[in-house]
């Protein structure tokens, strides 16, 4: 059996419990404030700022149904793999790319991006 998926989830899991009780995350105000930083360096570019969306490329994620009903695993694995342009469910037609195209991202980053949507 292959444990590497979900012991990642648990270990995203422990690493969120430990930021929030720590009240730390970024120098700069925390894993909101840090998740919205990568989400900016990275996610912006197709779904807009403050996730607004883009017209012909990434839908709003402001009170997006499609993640609020994923748990944070879920959304993490879902942002990690990306959605292919010729997935049934890719309304767009285009290819969201793993990590949204930056493979320097770690999970824990996609954790921190999952934060800052969890506020939108």
């Amino acid at each position: 059996m292959d444990f590497t998926r979900p012991l990642a989830a648990f270990s995203l899991a422990m690493f969120a419990i430990g930021v929030n009780a720590c009240g730390g995350g970024g120098a700069d105000g925390g894993p909101v404030a840090e998740g919205h930083r990568l989400f900016n360096r990275t996610c912006a570019v197709c779904h807009g700022p403050g996730g607004r969306g883009s017209p012909r490329l990434g839908k709003s994620l402001i009170d997006n149904a499609f993640s609020k009903d994923l748990s944070d695993a879920e959304l993490v694995e879902f942002l990690r793999e990306g959605r292919s342009a010729s997935d049934p469910l890719n309304e767009r037609g285009v290819d969201m790319p793993p990590k949204g195209g930056n493979p320097a991202l770690t999970d824990a980053d996609l954790g921190l991006i999952v934060t800052y949507l969890r506020s939108l």
